[in-house]
């Protein structure tokens, strides 16, 4: 499971002309699903998430968390995060989950979410969408449960 956080001052998602998500300052996670993820890597990228210390006190160093902060959270399902772009000129996308198990593993990501008290917005899994983002630092990390972290 791999998820691209943004510190963002606010974000919003919308599919066709309807917005499906909105928050203020908090994190915009892009959330990609890799075959044979499970609920424990959804648990496990969830609590990384919300507890990462990337939100400065006031001297300017990163030590809050979102859970400090009480922000929010939009979390938008991106399978391209599995894109290999390694051979040719077209990306491969043989790597991330199936409709199925990623849609499930998306709603265990918000639910786990939720579980520590924090207000999630989403997107709609599988649509086209359309994200604005204000980008607070800028501050953009990779979380990746199964692959390589550095």
């Amino acid at each position: 499971m791999r998820a691209v956080i943004q510190r963002v001052s606010r974000a919003k998602v919308t599919v066709g002309r309807e917005q499906t998500g909105a928050i203020d300052k908090g994190l915009l996670i892009l959330l990609g699903v890799k075959t044979g993820d499970t609920g424990q890597d959804a648990e496990w990228v969830a609590e990384k998430c919300v507890n990462l210390r990337i939100f400065e006190d006031s001297n300017g160093k990163f030590e809050h968390s979102l859970i400090d902060t009480g922000g929010s959270v939009l979390v938008v399902s991106q399978f391209t995060l599995y894109g290999n772009c390694r051979k040719g000129r077209r990306p491969s996308f043989s790597s991330a989950a199936g409709p199925g198990q990623a849609e499930a593993l998306y709603e265990t990501f918000v639910a786990c979410l939720r579980q520590r008290g924090v207000d999630v917005q989403t997107g709609v899994f599988g649509a086209h969408m359309h994200v604005e983002l204000v980008n607070d630092g800028p501050v953009t990390l990779i979380v990746d449960k199964n692959g390589s972290e550095e």
